[in-house]
């Protein structure tokens, strides 16, 4: 069973940036399109950004598009999401999903996804 481990979240203010990350021991995700994935309390989990197997497509919601950035080092078997101009709406616990269903601005995992990793928090406030 496949185990991603995300990392890199914290606590900023608005305006402030945070890189997340996520790779996987004993997986390789080059082989696979990376999805970054949003739960805030009382929702279920957002999409929010995805890159294909090679980095050379990558997706975006609405809500971050022109502040997050989706990127990969498949030699270092790392997805990264740069995240600028957080905002306390951005607040969550963050999670990334191997081969999630991506089309245009509306990223969701694949049906019956259950490798959730523990996620990160990301807490955005004053």
């Amino acid at each position: 069973q496949v185990q991603l481990v995300e990392s890199g979240g914290g606590l900023v203010q608005p305006g402030g940036s945070l890189r997340l990350s996520c790779t996987a021991s004993d997986y390789t995700l080059a082989n696979h399109a990376i999805g970054w994935f949003r739960r805030t309390p009382g929702y279920e989990r957002d999409g929010v950004s995805c890159i294909n197997d090679r980095g050379r497509r990558t997706y975006y919601a609405d809500s971050v598009k022109g502040r997050f950035t989706i990127s990969r080092d498949n030699a270092k078997n790392m997805v990264y999401l740069e995240m600028s101009g957080l905002q306390p709406e951005d607040t969550g616990v963050y999670y990334c999903a191997t081969d999630p269903v991506c089309m245009g601005s509306i990223i969701t995992p694949q049906p019956g996804y259950r490798n959730w990793g523990q996620g990160t928090q990301v807490t955005v406030s004053s």
